[in-house]
């Protein structure tokens, strides 16, 4: 199991010292996501205005609404990997049953052609009984 990291990050202008068990890149990079979006909310004249308390919940409403449009995005794009490796399945599948086909065809046609051999020599025999 990994060691839990802790780094010193800068949010909104206040040291927060965070820790996880991801990489100190990954926890600075969710750091610069949250402070990111405060300075782009602090240049709304109307985000200003609003209490403290609101511009918490007005944050946190669009840090959830990106999540779930993030979480909705990796669903569709999950729910297409299954189709593909579904069609993909399928297709070797029907590849192996082409195989199959074609091999029996292929025995089918080598015994065809090795009576057809034995019958020309037949024939051959036959010939030369007749001329003698």
């Amino acid at each position: 199991m990994s060691s839990k990291n802790y780094i010193d990050v800068i949010i909104d202008g206040k040291i927060y010292n965070i820790g996880g068990f991801e990489s100190e890149a990954y926890l600075q990079k969710v750091a610069s996501y949250i402070n990111n979006m405060i300075m782009e909310f602090k240049q709304n004249e109307g985000y200003r205005m609003q209490k403290m308390d609101m511009q918490r919940i007005l944050l946190e409403i669009n840090i959830a609404n990106d999540y779930f449009k993030a979480k909705k995005q990796a669903d569709l794009l999950e729910s297409d990997l299954e189709i593909k490796e579904k069609e993909v399945y399928d297709l070797k599948h029907e590849l192996i049953v082409s195989d199959s086909k074609a091999e029996t065809a292929q025995k089918e046609l080598n015994e065809a052609l090795e009576k057809i051999n034995a019958l020309e020599k037949e024939v051959v025999k036959l010939q030369a009984k007749v001329k003698k």
